[in-house]
């Protein structure tokens, strides 16, 4: 695949360049393909420390999808939509997506694996099968996954272009006094902390996070968030960066835990998407969990 980088990209990083430019692959495997030699430019491996000048052209290697090597595990999942193309999955607080170091297995990708087979995309490499969007651990709610490669080439052109609609639930600290607002600031890595993201300038990709109040209680607001942009913790970011972070969430806020919650109170609610293969406009929905319902019951009780 060929890159030609316009005057606006050039000096960039050349991982996000590419991210950007080929939704489809994530930024970790893009890391992966720089660090093989798969990405040249003039005829030459370049490492992601390398600043393009306008007007070059990056070839990327992109190797066939490996077969899934990750283990299936027979884990219950909660399908809320599933058929050949894409599965949609309401992801319970405390699973994590895939396997990662000090999470080999347990993860979601491992219940895909035992319910979808060899059916699930390659795109992502064999530790993501499937896997077109990610959402938090500690995080509830809607996920969707590609049974193959055109399915999630479609919906990764979505994400990219916005139009895969992911709306969310959470309850923050604080009451917040407009009954609507949109977050519009950069988000990238925390300068010290590689863990955490940040609001910043530096090394940055937009982000966009449009919110609402559903129900104020006595120092804290129940809202709904609206992604325009899919960043790494970006809710959980851009709502700590206004002062209201989610509660529970001992990252970005307090870092003393809610009693009888773990991580942050947010809920993946909605999702709107074009079938990649019918076409048709589709949307699903997850109720919200009993771990938030129980802390909208238990905050209800204080407020009377």
């Amino acid at each position: 695949m060929t890159v030609t980088l316009t005057a606006a990209e050039a000096g960039g990083r050349v991982d996000a360049l590419i991210a950007g430019r080929m939704p489809e692959l994530s930024r970790s495997f893009v890391q992966k393909l720089l660090e093989e030699g798969r990405v040249t430019c003039r005829g030459k491996p370049v490492k992601k420390s390398f600043r393009p000048e306008p007007g070059d052209t990056l070839e990327v290697d992109v190797p066939e999808p490996e077969p899934p090597e990750v283990t299936a595990e027979d884990i219950p999942l909660d399908v809320v939509y599933e058929d050949r193309d894409v599965i949609v999955v309401n992801k319970p607080k405390g699973m994590v997506v895939h396997p990662a170091p000090g999470h080999p297995g347990g993860t979601l990708v491992n219940a895909l694996m035992a319910r979808c087979g060899e059916e699930l995309s390659g795109i992502n490499g064999v530790t993501r099968p499937g896997i077109v969007h990610r959402i938090d651990k500690d995080t509830s709610g809607l996920l969707i996954a590609a049974k193959n490669d055109a399915a999630h080439k479609f919906l990764a052109a979505q994400l990219a272009g916005h139009t895969l609609s992911r709306t969310y639930e959470a309850v923050v600290v604080g009451t917040l006094r407009e009954d609507a607002g949109t977050v519009d600031a950069p988000i990238g890595r925390h300068p010290t902390d590689r863990k955490k993201q940040c609001v910043t300038d530096k090394n940055s990709r937009p982000a966009v996070t449009h919110w609402r109040v559903l129900e104020r209680f006595p120092g804290y607001t129940h809202i709904e968030c609206r992604l325009e942009t899919g960043r790494t913790h970006q809710i959980r970011v851009h709502m700590a960066h206004i002062g209201h972070p989610i509660l529970g969430d001992t990252v970005y806020g307090a870092k003393k835990p809610w009693p009888g919650l773990e991580g942050q109170c947010l809920h993946a609610r909605k999702l709107r998407f074009v079938h990649p293969a019918t076409g048709l406009e589709m949307e699903a929905e997850a109720p919200l969990p009993e771990y938030f319902t129980e802390i909208l019951r238990k905050l209800r009780e204080k407020s009377q």
